[in-house]
């Protein structure tokens, strides 16, 4: 595996502290990627809307549970899969293909999401389905799926740290992830600390507009204004992130 590229604590906690579509938006400053790709669609959705953002490293695995494994019980990857843990930095986020179509169980449960936040995960992804969601909810551990069901089935993991597809995009083990209940989009690792440090100013900016909305104020012309002063602000990041690019 070719080395991670990670990004400070700092800005790390940086990222913590904005929404996931301002992460977006402040991706698209950079102009490293069409506008419409990078981020998972419709079909994974947060099970805690309430949850802060979820940032961390891909941690992958494959995933099935219509059929028994080859050998061994239920859960017999998840020694593999720990084992695997070391290769990615913290904070961590567990990404799972589920390789069955339609989900015949779920993916995740009560038990699974303790032991990866007791190894450092900050959170779980599957593009299949999780099952004790209140027990998971009391263990604050973000978790977002395609739907529930209530039983394990034959749960076995196959592979962990290989590519995976979840929610219409390829996640590399160690791409940089942010999701809250918005959804999840992937931050380049390469610009994921500049991202990082912009994101107040963005928010900064739209609070020209949103102050105009508060207001209550229904002047074409202070709209136009406020609108024209988010816009310069917004092109003067857009100019800094371009410039950082380019450094």
């Amino acid at each position: 595996m070719n080395p991670i590229q990670t990004i400070s604590p700092e800005e790390l906690n940086l990222l913590k502290k904005a929404d996931t579509p301002t992460i977006c938006n402040v991706i698209e400053l950079f102009d490293v990627r069409p506008h419409n790709t990078g981020y998972m669609d419709h079909r994974i959705m947060a099970c805690f809307h309430e949850m802060p953002p979820m940032v961390g490293y891909a941690t992958t695995a494959t995933f099935r549970s219509a059929s028994p494994p080859r050998e061994g019980g239920d859960y017999a990857g998840l020694d593999g899969q720990l084992d695997a843990l070391g290769q990615i930095p913290e904070p961590r986020v567990v990404v799972f293909q589920d390789l069955d179509n339609p989900p015949a169980a779920a993916t995740f449960g009560e038990l699974m999401c303790g032991t990866y936040k007791s190894f450092g995960c900050a959170g779980l992804i599957t593009s299949g389905t999780g099952r004790d969601l209140q027990q998971v909810r009391a263990l604050q551990f973000p978790v977002f799926t395609s739907g529930t069901i209530c039983a394990h089935g034959y749960c076995h993991i196959i592979e962990a740290n290989v590519p995976v597809h979840v929610g219409g995009i390829t996640v590399n083990p160690g791409d940089l992830l942010h999701g809250d209940c918005n959804g999840i989009t992937t931050i380049p690792n390469s610009i994921a600390g500049q991202v990082a440090r912009l994101c107040a100013g963005f928010m900064e900016a739209e609070n020209h507009h949103l102050d105009f909305i508060r207001s209550g104020s229904r002047d074409r012309k202070k709209l136009a204004e406020a609108r024209a002063a988010c816009r310069k602000k917004t092109e003067e990041l857009r100019q800094l992130a371009l410039q950082s690019k380019r450094a």
